[in-house]
């Protein structure tokens, strides 16, 4: 394996594309450091790095998404999350609207969804930036209870208008600009771009991560740890499970046996031959906890504002919070995302649409009538290893709760333990390191393992 990664800088073509790659993201964290004109980001730093509670809530968890640029109050402080919900959009309006569904199979179909994504990323970016602007940097206590005063300095203050729209135009082009740098990243880089920006926005927390894991354990001059060597121990095999679990379900596959009969084509016979159809397990990848953790955290946070006019909402708002922790909210946060890996796989996996391009081009599963009975067949396959894989979900997504809330570990370090940023941070590294051992294996090097390769992803 070392040698693996000594010999990707053997390669120029190889080497030029991982040089552009980091280049590239480089530039994507700086733009997590560039404040919005107008905004007092340094307080809000100050805040979340005193107020360690907050991290558990929504802005936690966006702000580890932006790798901390919404602390900052940065241009790129909405992250690439726009453009994220975007494509989740298009590519559920695409299995439900029969016009977008034909445009997806033309010839040049995937194109034209990609530009109806970008336009409307830029659409989301205007509201989701005006609601940025007017809810969160004007009354940041809205959200965040012990904060106090405004995040607008006093001089932009007088002409409200002129200090919104620039404010707006400016998160917009901060998100617009992460999204072309993503793009080129896949065009001329290694890996998916998108998703690398998340990862190295995820990976900028590391240090402060490991920082508050010391302090765990060292404290300081006269004060007493409650973590001792045996709890290291056994954080540190937790990780070594949690990111060996989390390879094996992202790389688990059933394998259904498809024999395809010799057909002509043109004028020459076309040999059949036997291949198979691989269904991943975690077919629904993060988006489920995703979900899950919005219909959690969303109404919080709407009750929470419209308490400051009406007391009712106030107290939803702490009855709410104080589920936070227990066996209630844990259930309720299960079965959303069981809920939710069904609802994915419904919408994304067309069974019925695999089983005619099988008996199309004269496929078909050995046992099994080809059209619906294969359709049926295909369904209950992926009823059955998505229910094992949302229930991997949800033990991964339990973990760092369960060490927030039971053990009192910073939300910050347990993130590092199970959950979204795990899961994202796993899944990308593998499918990079996918692409870059199809590099080596192309020019005759050895890959990253002696005995078989790393499967991709689809």
């Amino acid at each position: 394996m070392l040698s693996a990664f000594s010999n990707t800088l053997k390669i120029p073509e190889l080497r030029q594309r991982l040089f552009f790659t980091v280049g590239l993201l480089a530039i994507c964290r700086v733009f997590a450091a560039v404040p919005v004109p107008g905004i007092n980001g340094r307080a809000l730093s100050e805040f979340f790095e005193h107020a360690s509670q907050q991290a558990g809530g929504l802005l936690g968890l966006y702000s580890l998404f932006t790798g901390g640029a919404l602390e900052n109050c940065a241009i790129a402080a909405m992250g690439i999350m726009p453009y994220i919900s975007a494509s989740i959009i298009l590519q559920l309006l695409v299995a439900v609207v029969p016009q977008l569904g034909r445009i997806a199979r033309e010839e040049n179909g995937r194109q034209k969804i990609v530009q109806y994504t970008r336009y409307l990323t830029v659409i989301l970016c205007l509201f989701q930036g005006y609601l940025m602007v007017i809810g969160f940097f004007e009354s940041p206590g809205s959200l965040l209870r012990a904060f106090t005063g405004s995040l607008v300095t006093e001089n932009w203050l007088a002409n409200p208008f002129i200090y919104r729209l620039v404010a707006i135009i400016s998160l917009t082009a901060g998100t617009m600009l992460l999204m072309w740098l993503g793009e080129q990243i896949t065009a001329r880089g290694v890996g998916n771009g998108i998703s690398l920006i998340i990862t190295a926005n995820i990976v900028a927390r590391l240090p402060a991560a490991m920082q508050r894991t010391w302090i765990m354990f060292f404290p300081g001059e006269g004060l007493e740890s409650k973590y001792n060597f045996i709890h290291l121990l056994g954080m540190v095999a937790m990780l070594m499970a949690v990111i060996g679990g989390i390879i094996a379900v992202t790389q688990a596959q059933r394998k259904i046996s498809v024999q395809y009969a010799k057909r002509m084509v043109g004028n020459r016979m076309v040999t059949g031959g036997q291949t198979y159809m691989p269904l991943r397990v975690n077919y629904s990848g993060v988006m489920p906890i995703i979900f899950a953790q919005a219909i959690l955290m969303f109404p919080q946070k709407i009750f929470l504002w419209l308490g400051t006019k009406i007391a009712f909402f106030a107290w939803m708002a702490e009855l709410l919070n104080e589920t936070r922790g227990h066996m209630v909210y844990y259930t309720l946060y299960s079965l959303l995302i069981f809920a939710f890996s069904f609802f994915w796989v419904a919408t994304t996996f067309n069974e019925i649409q695999v089983a005619d391009d099988l008996k199309k081009y004269g496929g078909y599963v050995p046992g099994i009538r080809p059209g619906k009975p294969t359709a049926d067949f295909l369904r209950n396959s992926m009823t059955k290893i998505t229910l094992a894989g949302a229930v991997f979900l949800t033990v991964i997504a339990l973990i760092p709760m369960w060490m927030y809330n039971q053990l009192g570990i910073d939300y910050m370090v347990a993130s590092f333990f199970g959950g979204t940023s795990m899961l994202i941070v796993v899944g990308v590294m593998l499918d990079t390191m996918r692409q870059v051992e199809t590099h080596l294996l192309t020019r005759h090097y050895d890959g990253f393992l002696k005995k078989g390769r790393l499967r991709g992803r689809r």
